[in-house]
């Protein structure tokens, strides 16, 4: 199965990520860590990214399309891939219709989860990140939370971006680019919705449910 998978910040996309590659037996195919493989790799098209990234640019399109076409041509994507990460536009989605065609492969289904950008400040602002490791801990504001990082004893600190008010700009730019992409995917009729206020568990299932049905509930 070929999905991808859109979420805010602090929808627990990283979270079902994981599990969906778990639980469907497909790599999860994140941008992020592809660039940094590459870049160590020192590949081809590592060498040009980690020009660009020095310089501070954004690495173009078509190199990032080049470099998920690579990825996707490896063994362990011939069954099936979860794209984490990309497109993040409009034009990296066309770019996206094109590869697949180019390979002959199709996306089956475009999965959203969709979590009420109150619910998001309040999981963004309970977040608490280690001044060492960068392990994140979440706490209700009422109760208690953990002093210090269980990995190594570092002090756990309210990032600058975790706080409500830059969250909710972080969550307000999300959403202002990932809509045309979900408009993009709908007219194909490729996404369905989750509702990523229930449990890690339940949301896991909806996910999972939804998979089985032949068609998206969007």
């Amino acid at each position: 199965m070929r999905l991808l998978l859109f979420g805010a910040p602090a929808s627990g996309k990283g979270t079902q990520a994981d599990r969906l590659s778990e639980r469907l037996g497909v790599p999860q195919v994140a941008t992020g860590n592809i660039l940094r493989a590459q870049v160590a790799l020192r590949t081809e098209l590592g060498v040009r990214a980690a020009a660009l990234m020095e310089r501070g640019d954004l690495v173009p399109d078509e190199l990032m399309i080049e470099i998920i076409r690579v990825r996707l041509r490896q063994p362990d994507c011939t069954e099936g891939f979860l794209l984490d990460g990309f497109p993040r536009t409009v034009a990296q989605a066309e770019a996206l219709d094109r590869l697949a065609q180019a390979m002959a492969i199709r996306i089956d289904r475009v999965l959203y989860l969709k979590v009420p950008d109150d619910e998001l400040v309040r999981r963004i602002s309970g977040r608490l990140t280690c001044a060492i490791c960068n392990r994140s801990y979440f706490f209700d504001p009422g109760r208690p939370h953990p002093e210090a990082c269980e990995e190594d004893g570092g002090l756990l600190l309210v990032r600058e971006d975790d706080r409500p008010e830059t969250a909710r700009r972080r969550i307000s730019v999300y959403v202002e680019n990932t809509l045309p992409i979900l408009v993009h995917y709908r007219d194909q009729s490729l996404v369905t919705e989750i509702d990523g206020l229930a449990s890690v568990d339940e949301v896991t299932d909806r996910i999972l449910s939804s998979l089985r049905s032949p068609h998206p509930a969007s």
